[in-house]
């Protein structure tokens, strides 16, 4: 028990010297989770979204993995409205918002109108459609994403 606490207490100052904290490691000795820039232990639940979620990983990186519907969100909402990296962790799932607002030849793809995953890619982590805005339940008195632009700013597939 002592050799224990003492290899515990060892590689708790190892991490910090690194500025790494017990939450960059996981309760479980994996890779945290993060959602909207919190970090969650390995094994823990969150619910976002009319889903819930818990934390694990695919091979060392930390990954959520959805899981059965929940009547109410336990962790924030912000929408995908930034790159993912650093706030996220991959399978996060976020309604879409102007950020994801794309053209696809003259025709307008407003991001309002999906729920984004974060996907780990070879470019790094990125919003990716998972499906229909459909698949999302707010939670009451929550703030629907919209967005101000309108196919008038497609010009040859670039959204201006």
């Amino acid at each position: 028990m002592i050799k224990s606490l003492t290899l515990l207490a060892s590689l708790a100052v190892a991490a910090s010297s690194f500025g790494l904290t017990a939450a960059d490691t996981g309760a479980e000795g994996g890779p945290a989770c993060l959602w909207a820039g919190a970090a969650y232990p390995q094994g823990a639940d969150l619910s976002a979204g009319g889903s819930d979620y818990t934390c694990g990983s695919q091979g060392s990186t930390p990954y959520w993995t959805r899981g059965p519907a929940a009547a109410f969100s336990t962790a924030p909402n912000p929408g995908a409205d930034t790159n993912p990296s650093g706030r996220f962790s991959a399978g996060a799932r976020q309604p879409g918002t102007e950020y994801e607002d794309t053209c696809v030849g003259d025709q307008f793809i407003p991001g309002p109108g999906d729920v984004y995953q974060a996907v780990q890619t070879s470019a790094g982590l990125l919003w990716k459609s998972a499906g229909p805005i459909s698949q999302w339940t707010f939670d009451p008195g929550a703030v629907h994403p919209q967005t101000t632009r309108s196919s008038g700013l497609c010009i040859d597939g670039v959204l201006t």
